[in-house]
């Protein structure tokens, strides 16, 4: 059988794709589909962090264009993060996995504080490890915390699953005629505003040299793909674009 082609990951989910096709709260059924394609890399030995979005329970952003202080619609969003981890955990546990939610707005009774060298252990020790609430710091978003916790815990690469399967030039779903890209530099993603992920994590990314790797996450079996080195997606930053 062939090898995982990485040993320790950063897979990135957006809320919206756990919210399927109602576009808001929390579909289960997806839930469990996503806890399987964990399951199938965490059994490889491959190492697994993830960090999920809250946009399918609260958008900071969106709470700010209305007039909510910036920083309270932020920490809102941080905390649907955190709800959105315990779903993925509790899913992840009935699939037998062993997972520790760290969060980095202290709640004791709900997760573990996030701390570096403790996530790192428990990665070592087989455990799928979900970051949550953000950066703790309000302005920042979750693109941006996967990259962060990408470089702290020296994760190989950040697969960011998307509700659609690569990067295109505009969104495929309103513009038919869209242009897929299949391999990208991080200076694309700074340069031409292709919506992958905010400047801020782009820029992190390209600082750390962590390869990002995009791809639909409405087709099974593409996280493991992607971890074991198939094509597929978009790969931004490998050293041959470099």
């Amino acid at each position: 059988m062939k090898n995982p082609q990485y040993k320790r990951v950063v897979l990135k989910l957006s809320g919206e794709a756990l919210s399927g096709e109602n576009g808001y709260g929390i579909d289960h059924n997806i839930l469990r589909t996503i806890a399987l394609e964990v399951k199938e890399v965490n059994d490889r030995n491959v190492e697994v962090a993830i960090v999920v979005g809250g946009g399918n329970i609260w958008r900071g952003v969106a709470g700010s264009t209305k007039g909510m202080d910036r920083a309270t619609a932020d920490y809102m969003g941080m905390l649907a993060t955190v709800i959105n981890s315990l779903a993925l955990q509790d899913a992840l546990e009935k699939e037998g996995v062993d997972t520790r939610v760290q969060t980095a707005i202290e709640m004791r009774e709900v997760a573990e504080p996030y701390i570096r060298r403790r996530a790192i252990r428990h990665l070592e020790k087989g455990r799928v490890v979900i970051f949550a609430g953000g950066t703790g710091n309000p302005f920042f978003s979750t693109d941006t915390t996967a990259a962060l916790r990408a470089a702290e815990i020296e994760a190989d690469v950040i697969l960011m699953a998307k509700n659609v399967d690569a990067v295109y030039d505009s969104d495929p779903r309103i513009n038919p005629a869209a242009q897929k890209f299949t391999e990208l530099k991080y200076m694309d993603l700074l340069k031409n505003g292709l919506g992958v992920m905010d400047s801020t994590a782009a820029s992190l990314c390209m600082d750390n040299q962590i390869p990002i790797i995009v791809f639909g996450i409405r087709d099974t079996g593409n996280v493991l793909k992607a971890v074991m080195g198939e094509k597929i997606g978009t790969v931004v930053g490998r050293e041959s674009n470099e």
